[in-house]
């Protein structure tokens, strides 16, 4: 556990926890279809070792997640939500605040800014949180049947030396 700002951030071992089916049902609405994991595949994340889902308390509560993987020399943040009922309040920022005290590399995914509002918004915050964008041709691969591979933004703290490694490690080890 790791404490910061009044916030609580606990690993979740097990997918019998309470809080998964809260987050998986928050995640299933705020991810559209292509961008997500069915149930099945996502209680499965909780037995792979690369991968720690987080849960984010804030007062106590249950206010969001992150969905990390732990890869060869950065972590990839699959997943970071904060619940709906929580959001503009800042707690995003206090979450940007633990990854990069805890994770000195950091690699996420976004839509590209272009698509709407929200993700003029949220690369905007990723902006004012620390992250640069790094590749504006990625293309998350396909979480499955029926689902389509999308065109998405790939931001980081840092400058990887070879963007290719990176990409080829992600398709690997999340989407495989």
């Amino acid at each position: 556990m790791f404490l910061t700002y009044n916030m609580e951030f606990l690993q979740i071992t097990s997918p019998e926890d309470y809080r998964v089916q809260q987050i998986y049902d928050s995640y299933a609405s705020s991810f559209p279809e292509d961008e997500r994991r069915d149930w099945h595949k996502f209680v499965r994340l909780f037995e792979h070792p690369q991968v720690k889902v987080i849960s984010v308390l804030y007062e106590s509560k249950n206010i969001g997640y992150l969905v990390l993987w732990e890869l060869k020399d950065y972590i990839f943040v699959e997943h970071f939500e904060v619940f709906v009922e929580f959001r503009n309040q800042k707690l995003g920022s206090h979450i940007t605040d633990y990854l990069f005290k805890n994770h000195p590399r950091i690699i996420l995914e976004i839509e590209p800014e272009h698509l709407n509002e929200d993700s003029k918004r949220r690369f905007s915050f990723y902006q004012r949180n620390g992250f640069s964008l790094i590749d504006e041709l990625y293309i998350q691969p396909s979480y499955g049947e029926g689902k389509r591979p999308l065109e998405l933004w790939l931001l980081s703290n840092y400058r990887p030396e070879n963007l290719n490694d990176v990409k080829d490690e992600i398709y690997d080890v999340v989407y495989h």
